[in-house]
Order: C-alpha cells, then sequence, then structure tokens
C-alpha cells in the first residue's frame, strides 16, 4: 500500500495571540491561548462591507479577553455578527461577551445553539452527573470519577455567558460576506450539527474541528445519546466534506496550521480510525470495558481533562464496533457494560 501523502502548508508561522495574519484579501487569521495540552484554537476575521464576521471567538478568560480588546481597538471597523462552527467552549465561549461588547449577532446552526444552552443548565442528560453515571457505567474507577466531579460544570468554567438569541443556519445555506458567499456544510459526530464554511470564489473552507491537519477529532458519545455511532457519523461527514469541496482548497482548522491536501488528509483520518477499531476488536477477545480499554487507544498518562475525552471517544469506537456486528455488549452482575469480539480469532 502507498503512503498517504502529508499535508501542505503555505503558512509556516501562526500569528501571536493578540495579532493576526492576512491569509487573503478580506481574510484574517487570529490565534488564541487554550489552558490546555491542546493549547490554541485558530479564529477567523472576513471583512464584510465596513465591518467584519469573526468565527469562533476563543475561551472565556481574563487573559483572551484582553487580547480581544487589543484586537478590538485596532480593528478597522466593528464585529458584524459572530459565527460559531460549535458549541465547544473554545468555539462559543466568549460570544455573549463579544455581543455585549460590540452588538454583533451570532449566528450559529440550531443544534449547537440549543445544546450550548442545555450543557450550560444541566438540562435532559447534559451535565457532570449523567455524565459520570455514563462513565461508571463503562468501568471507571472512584479516583477517576471523583476527580471529574471535582471540577463541577466543565463547560461553564470556558463559556461565561450565552446569547439568548441567535440566527439559525443550516447545511446548505450561503452566507454573503463581503463579495463572496460562502456555503454552510453541516458535519456530524464531533458535535451536534457542526458548521464548517466552504468559499469556492476564494478556495477556502473553514473546516473548524471537522478536519484537523495533524491531530484526530475527538469522537465522543455523550450520557444524551448513549447508544449514538458518532464515529460512523463523522466518517461519513468527512467523506461528504471530501466530496463537495475539491481537493486543491486551502483548509482553516481550528488547531494546527492551515493547509492543503483534503482527500489525502481525510484518507488518513479513515485509515487511523481503522486501525483503532481493529486494536480494539483484538483487545477484546476476553470481555473489557471501556476503562480497560483507555490504554489500549490512549497509551499514556492521562489527566482529568483527558479522561474525560478519552472515556467519550473509546465508547464511540466501541459503540461503533457493536454497530458493525464486530464486538457484542453485555452487561454484568455490578452494571458494568463489557465488550466481546463478535468473532474470536483462529
Amino acid at each position: 500500500m502507498s503512503a498517504i501523502p502529508e499535508p501542505i502548508y503555505p503558512f509556516s508561522q501562526a500569528p501571536e495571540p493578540g495579532a493576526w495574519s492576512e491569509l487573503l484579501p478580506g481574510l484574517r487569521w487570529l490565534r488564541m491561548p487554550l489552558p490546555f495540552a491542546l493549547d490554541h484554537v485558530n479564529l477567523w476575521l472576513i471583512q464584510e462591507g465596513a465591518g467584519w464576521a469573526l468565527v469562533d471567538t476563543g475561551y472565556a478568560l481574563p487573559r483572551i479577553k484582553s487580547l480581544w480588546e487589543a484586537i478590538l481597538a485596532r480593528l478597522e471597523g466593528p464585529l458584524t455578527r459572530i459565527i460559531a462552527t460549535h458549541f465547544h467552549p473554545d468555539h462559543l465561549g466568549l460570544a455573549h461577551w463579544l455581543q455585549e461588547r460590540t452588538g454583533a449577532s451570532l449566528v450559529c446552526t440550531a443544534g449547537e445553539y440549543l445544546t450550548a444552552h442545555a450543557s450550560w443548565q444541566e438540562m435532559a442528560g447534559h451535565g457532570t452527573g449523567p455524565m459520570l453515571a455514563q462513565f461508571c457505567a463503562h468501568g471507571l474507577g472512584p479516583a477517576a470519577v471523583n476527580a471529574l466531579a471535582e471540577r463541577g460544570n466543565a463547560y461553564r468554567h470556558g463559556v461565561d455567558g450565552l446569547p439568548e438569541t441567535y440566527e439559525r443556519i443550516r447545511d446548505g445555506d450561503h452566507l454573503t460576506m463581503g463579495a463572496c458567499s460562502w456555503q454552510v456544510i453541516c458535519g456530524y459526530g464531533h458535535s451536534p450539527e457542526h458548521a464548517s464554511l466552504y468559499c469556492a470564489e476564494q478556495g477556502v473552507l473553514i473546516s473548524g474541528d471537522m478536519l484537523l491537519p495533524r491531530i484526530s477529532t475527538n469522537i465522543s458519545v455523550f450520557a444524551v445519546n448513549p447508544m449514538a455511532d458518532a464515529l460512523g457519523q463523522y466518517l461519513s461527514s468527512l467523506r461528504r466534506l471530501e466530496a463537495l469541496v475539491p481537493d486543491s482548497v486551502l483548509v482553516l482548522p481550528s488547531h494546527g496550521l492551515p493547509f492543503k491536501g483534503l482527500q489525502a488528509r481525510v484518507a488518513a483520518l479513515e485509515a487511523h480510525h481503522e486501525a483503532r477499531l481493529r486494536l480494539l476488536e483484538e483487545s477484546c477477545e476476553v470481555p473489557r470495558s471501556a476503562e480497560e480499554l483507555l490504554p489500549t487507544l490512549f497509551p499514556r498518562a492521562l489527566d482529568t481533562h483527558q479522561t474525560m475525552f478519552a472515556m467519550g471517544e473509546a465508547i464511540a469506537h466501541l459503540n461503533h464496533l457493536e454497530k458493525a456486528g464486530r464486538l457484542r455488549r453485555s452487561v454484568d452482575a455490578d452494571g458494568k457494560i463489557l465488550y466481546l469480539r463478535a468473532v474470536p480469532a483462529n
């Protein structure tokens, strides 16, 4: 099998926090820090008329607000609207604050807007309690569960408020910004209704978290929808992106550097997930829980934040294997969910 080509990176240097880089006329790249191992998020400014539309906002921390104050003071014109690719704190965390500060409206899909409010309020299966119950059922031990419980509502750590109104966008919609039209392409698996933006005139795709150049997007199953095939939805969304968007586009991801080589990156991600699926399948010759399989998928020490994502991702891969008939699910006498290979190796 031939090797999958590496992405091409036209821009080797990211902008410093509080600064921007001009990628194309009327299209600017910002980068804001994050308080995690994944230490940054990319944001995008698109000129429209006398103002600027912003794609994603950054995490709600005092330092990020100070950086935004400096940017707003230098920006040639007001923020006209805030387009959120999805509800996660590094993307939506400062939408409310920026809206109050500038008057810009929020634009996002209904799935992301409503999930943000449910997560903030811990309603209808969202929040710490349901998550901990789900992880306990999948074998996570008391120490890790207690560490997650002590954090409380982690969503509120990075989102200091939410807009009470928004403009809804749907898959296939077109947003006019400046002289260009940006097509909304919704993707699934990473979040409920993630919106990527494709501009054919400029040959640019703002991929958000759906397509990243060097790391794989977190694909998790959440307590509110415990049997979801999130990984299947994600892989289908990647194939749809590949069908809708030319390989020659400049991809603007939320993490990492802008890159070219969409088709090769999709192929690499598909191969990555299939390798992980095979590894899990081979590890289930005897019944195993998601927690027992964490070292198989993540052979390194995990902090509390990483454990949350790792458990969600392990469950996503196990659900996918079960729905494909490659694993069987059972529940032991203690109520713990276990997985066993459906067709044992010879």
